[in-house]
Parts: C-alpha cells; sequence; structure tokens
C-alpha cells in the first residue's frame, strides 16, 4: 500500500508538471535575447544583440521593436522594466553602457557609461523602483559593483576598496541577467564560474559542489525562495559546451550555503536561468530545453526541448515568459 501511495504521489507531480506547456510565440528574429523583464501579466520587454529592444503590451500577442539609435552592435545582455514607459538597458563591454527610457522605448538617455579596459558587465538586479545594482567581471581579481538609488537614472561604483576578491579565472556569465537576485531587502547574492564558481553572500564567499574547472564551466543562475529566517537557494549551471551533459549543473541550498545537496534528478543539460514561481515549483531553462520541479529542485520534469536562455515570471501576476536565440516564448496550460 505505502509503495502504491508514493507511486502515485510521483506520478502526480510528474502530471502536474507536464501540464505546463512552453509556447514559441515570436521566432526567427535576428537577435539574441539575453535580457527579459516582465512587469505585468501584459507588459513584457527583452534585449538582446544588435541594439534590440522588443515590448509587449498583451500578454506577448504582439510586439513592438525598437533599434537604438547609436548603439546597433551594442548586445543588450539585461534589461529592468518598471512600466510600459520606464526601463533600464544594459550594454554589455568596452565601453559598457547603461541607458535609460522613460517615453516606451522612443527614447534613450545614457546614465552609464565605463570605457576601462576588460570591462564587461554581467547583470542588474532591482530590489523596487529605486535601488539596484550591477556587477561586472573581475578586473585585477575585484568583482565590479556600482548601485542605483534613483530608479536606473544614476548609478555610482561602491568604493574600490569594497568590491568583492574573486581568483584567478573566476569571472561571472552574462548568460541570463540573472547571476545576481535580491536576498534580502538590503542584501544580493551573486554566483561565479569559470576556473572556481562561488556563492558571494556580503563578505562570504562560498564554494559550491558545481562543476568548475575551466572557462565554460560553473554557476549562471542564482534563485531565491523563502522569508527573512528561511530560504531555498537554487543555483544552475553546467558546461555551456556541453549542453546536454547533467554533471554537477544544480546544487540546492536551505542554511545560506553553510551546505548543499544536489537534486536526485537534476536539469536535463546545461542551465543558464533558474526562477522561482510559486508553492515549491521552479523552472530552469537553457540550451536544450525546460525543466520544471514542483519539489524545490529535488527532481526536475523536462517539459521542453526547446531553447531559451532567460525565463522569467511576471512581477506583478503570474505569466511566465522566456527569450532566447531570436525568439520568445510563453508558459501555458
Amino acid at each position: 500500500m505505502k509503495k502504491l501511495l508514493a507511486a502515485g504521489i510521483i506520478c502526480f507531480a510528474f502530471v502536474l508538471s507536464h501540464a505546463q506547456i512552453v509556447k514559441v510565440i515570436v521566432k526567427d528574429k535576428k537577435t539574441s535575447l539575453r535580457g527579459l523583464s516582465v512587469v505585468s501579466d501584459k507588459v513584457v520587454w527583452v534585449s538582446g544583440s544588435n541594439g534590440t529592444v522588443g515590448k509587449s503590451e498583451d500578454g506577448g500577442d504582439t510586439w513592438n521593436w525598437y533599434t537604438v539609435k547609436g548603439f546597433e552592435k551594442t548586445d543588450f545582455r539585461d534589461i529592468e522594466a518598471f512600466d510600459d514607459k520606464t526601463a533600464v538597458i544594459m550594454g554589455v563591454a568596452e565601453p559598457a553602457y547603461i541607458l535609460k527610457t522613460v517615453d516606451g522605448g522612443d527614447n534613450w538617455k545614457v546614465v552609464f557609461q565605463n570605457n576601462n579596459k576588460g570591462m564587461f558587465l554581467d547583470a542588474m538586479e532591482f530590489w523596487n523602483e529605486m535601488s539596484g545594482i550591477v556587477i561586472g567581471d573581475p578586473i585585477n581579481n575585484k568583482v565590479f559593483v556600482a548601485r542605483t538609488f534613483d530608479g536606473g537614472s544614476t548609478w555610482r561604483n561602491i568604493p574600490p576598496q569594497n568590491y568583492p576578491v574573486a581568483d584567478s579565472g573566476e569571472a561571472c556569465f552574462a548568460s541570463s541577467g540573472t547571476n545576481i537576485v535580491a536576498l534580502s531587502l538590503q542584501e544580493p547574492v551573486f554566483v561565479t564560474g569559470g576556473l572556481r564558481s562561488r556563492m558571494f553572500i556580503r563578505d562570504r564567499r562560498i564554494d559550491m559542489p558545481i562543476i568548475q574547472g575551466t572557462e565554460t564551466t560553473g554557476a549562471n543562475s542564482v534563485g531565491v525562495k523563502g522569508h527573512k529566517k528561511k530560504k531555498t537557494i537554487i543555483v544552475v549551471g553546467g558546461d555551456f559546451k556541453t549542453a546536454d551533459s547533467t554533471t554537477k549543473n544544480c546544487v540546492i541550498t536551505t542554511d545560506l550555503g553553510a551546505s548543499f545537496t544536489t537534486p536526485a534528478v537534476p536539469p536535463h543539460g546545461y542551465r543558464s536561468c533558474v526562477i522561482y514561481l510559486d508553492k515549491d515549483n521552479w523552472l530552469t531553462c537553457g540550451l536544450n530545453g525546460v525543466d520544471y520541479s514542483t519539489d524545490n529542485g529535488s527532481n526536475w520534469n523536462w517539459i521542453s526541448k526547446e531553447d531559451f536562455h532567460v525565463c522569467k515570471k511576471a512581477k506583478k501576476g503570474k505569466a511566465v515568459f522566456f527569450a532566447g536565440a531570436g525568439k520568445i516564448g510563453k508558459l501555458v496550460q
């Protein structure tokens, strides 16, 4: 009887996750989309290579596309939007830029520029409509960090002596704009990859049992569930040169990095983004598809073989969108 009950529970979880379907709603765009911000069930922004920004105001049914004037060759790998008029985009490298629009994408103002050799921005995170952070690859083994407190209109580097210290060959992957997320109302958590892959929380640099040791391995994304005293943190990554490998591509901690566990059934390949949805439900995507977990990451079900770089849930709503190489997807039931 116990075996039948356990089998029934597993079957129910399997059916529940597979009720989720990824529908491709935009395809064949001549750009790689890695930036995604879902404001609500209706308002969605994306950004990518070739100076591209896209916006939908009807839940993805129709899209307006923009090429930011003067930035036609810029790769905008992250975007943070606050409504249908206001958004901030991040251009990654040499020089690195952050731009802001307040008129729905018709015009953009440069609000940050860094011409330093080796500068490469990786991801932004906002706690609210005013307070945000951006991180960049280490220069001289120090991770670049800048902050904004006015909705991205101005940015200020933190004091260089406070930059997090990285090891040689350790960096951040600008694969989905999600290697840094809010951990609490005041602090973030971010993850690194490469020759060494770690989790950074304030002054703590925490080793993780995730694949690492080469330039293409390590953590790509971190997701957080929970309240002040109890949190679940899931980190995904892998080796982006071996899209189907499941070796050490996901780790889980419920004690802020004091210990880690690995899934019984891991995501089914390299994964560049992981997000918390609701209850015990999580989503992760990568080069060979999308996985869904109903048990806080212990088991992952492969629900789609569509490749995407990033997935996000609506800040105000339930809609979930994906963005990838020339396409946009939506989670439907």
